[in-house]
């Protein structure tokens, strides 16, 4: 089966057929880097993370370009705001951005450019774009003529004469008020660069425009980003892009948000929950796991509850690891995964179905454990992390050694809960069984699990 992607462009389920056989190439719209991510920031990157994963797996080779918008309207304001250059804010929160992709395991991109490092680029596509005659310059600005591309507002399905154009301070001398700006005359004080029309900086839009076109040439097959990105961003690059001469994307493929109380999470409504807390409150893989289990199109509506129970959810494929590790052995991943699974993340993503297989696959293992059946359950331990790798949520994996919440305490934990345990098996072994249980059920009231095992008791913290 062929890996089949919803298309926003063409409101379908469409098969992937790539531009170049055996290579996919992917740009996603990356971080404004005004602050410090939240973590429905973090799930569209998360979420197009898996894609890479799948595709990777199923053999394609993979180039993922996703930018860094470092100038805009937000970074200047805070600017303003802070008393601190622009620059540094933009850097400052560029690393803040790549720090949370890093605790939640996601890969690094092939490439990830700068807005301020291809302003060349973007200066020679707005002078391509004057030429044909869908661009001019007005008062130091450059404003896209929305008239002249005839497939304007094809993608988000709106009509040119209901549209209300989002404008910004400054964008003087428009022909049409629903013309975009592409280029922003200078204002005094505020960063700029040289051009043909005078100092300016670049408008958000253009900027993604010729990082595409820069890194992934005329064509490409996947355009990512937010659903908020359909209408303007994604609408104005085509129009750009096309009318430049660019065939641009063949797919669109659209993550939807993390949202609280109904509403998107957003730094500018004041209910945003930011990364750099979240991974000190919760283990960062179990993060992965709540942020990935979703569909990618489906909303997240962002809780405590729904938090415990996806760390419930994780412990249980975790416990089923542990405990086969420790009967039967370290076992490499399978080298394929079960076709069920495969079927689903060939249909658009179906992470969801994906960890149904996972977690029939962890039950059968119980049950082998049970019965002392070792070699079903090596089969559905290779099976497990094998699916786990592809999702990049293995424990076994080298990544997560050490991001475990409170890991620097571990050792210390591990050795006075191990002096307890030593004191409950005395009393065991002296048959003085009212203390050995008296033990356990104050490790317990302090948040340990005991499990007895053939090698010895062993603690978790309860997540019940």
């Amino acid at each position: 089966m062929s890996i089949r992607l919803y298309d926003t462009s063409t409101r379908q389920v469409r098969d992937f057929v790539p531009l170049v056989p055996g290579c996919v190439s992917i740009y996603l719209c990356g971080a404004t880097v005004q602050s410090a991510p939240h973590i429905g920031h973090i799930r569209s990157y998360l979420n197009f993370d898996l894609m890479q994963r799948w595709f990777a797996y199923r053999g394609y080779q993979v180039t993922f370009a996703r930018n860094v918008t470092d100038i805009d309207d937000k970074i200047i304001a805070k600017e303003r705001e802070l008393g601190t250059p622009w620059w540094q804010i933009a850097y400052e929160n560029e690393r803040a951005f790549n720090d949370g992709y890093d605790a939640l395991g996601c890969l690094r991109p092939t490439v990830e450019p700068r807005a301020t490092g291809h302003i060349p680029e973007m200066i020679a596509m707005m002078q391509g774009l004057i030429e044909k005659g869908h661009a001019y310059a007005a008062d130091g600005n450059v404003y896209f003529d929305v008239r002249s591309y005839p497939d304007y507002l094809a993608l988000s399905n709106q009509k040119l004469d209901d549209l209300r154009q989002p404008e910004g301070e400054g964008e003087t001398g428009k022909r049409d008020q629903r013309d975009f700006a592409m280029w922003k005359a200078a204002k005094p004080g505020e960063p700029s660069w040289e051009t043909p029309w005078g100092r300016g900086r670049p408008g958000w839009h253009l900027e993604c425009s010729a990082m595409a076109h820069k890194y992934l040439g005329a064509a490409f097959d996947i355009h990512g980003g937010g659903l908020d990105l359909i209408f303007p961003h994604h609408e104005n690059e085509i129009a750009q892009s096309k009318a430049y001469g660019d065939d641009f994307a063949g797919f669109w493929v659209h993550n939807a948000w993390v949202t609280m109380a109904g509403e998107k999470m957003s730094k500018s409504l004041g209910n945003s929950v930011l990364v750099s807390e979240m991974v000190r409150a919760w283990r960062p893989i179990v993060l992965r796991y709540y942020l990935a289990g979703p569909h990618y199109r489906s909303m997240i509506e962002y809780s405590e509850e729904s938090l415990r129970e996806a760390e419930a959810g994780f412990g249980r494929i975790e416990g089923f690891i542990q405990r086969a590790v420790e009967r039967c052995g370290t076992v490499d991943a399978a080298p394929e995964v079960p076709p069920a699974f495969a079927e689903a993340m060939d249909d658009d993503f179906g992470v969801p179905q994906a960890l149904a297989v996972v977690h029939t696959a962890v039950r059968q293992g119980n049950s082998a454990l049970n019965a002392d059946d070792k070699e079903s359950v090596v089969a559905r331990l290779a099976e497990v992390r094998a699916m786990l790798g592809v999702l990049g949520l293995d424990p076994l994996d080298p990544h997560w050694a050490g991001t475990e919440r409170g890991e620097d305490l571990h050792g210390v934990v591990d050795s006075l809960v191990r002096l307890v345990l030593d004191q409950r098996q005395a009393a065991r072994e002296r048959k003085d069984f009212a203390t050995a249980d008296a033990i356990r059920d104050q490790l317990g009231l302090a948040g340990l699990a005991i499990e007895d095992t053939p090698s010895g008791p062993r603690w978790t913290i309860n997540s019940q």
